[in-house]
């Protein structure tokens, strides 16, 4: 079993923000395979850019198929 170290505190860390199927989003080292499931958004940065893109991007955290039977969206 191969394990990873990361260090998500370093102000040199790059990460990837990926988007799953139901718009929900995620920090991802930039270094890594992208998961199954997911899909970059084309946005790579410090955690910083990406929390701020994140912040201005995902403005409701429902999952889609949520926001679909309550909201009709």
């Amino acid at each position: 079993m191969r394990t990873v170290s990361f260090d998500f505190d370093s102000p040199e860390a790059r990460f990837r923000v990926l988007i799953n199927h139901e718009e929900q989003y995620s920090l991802w080292p930039a270094d890594l395979e992208v998961p199954g499931g997911w899909t970059e958004t084309g946005v790579c940065a410090s955690k910083e850019e990406c929390d701020k893109y994140l912040e201005a991007t995902w403005t409701d955290m429902r999952p889609k198929s949520l926001r679909i039977a309550l909201d009709g969206e």
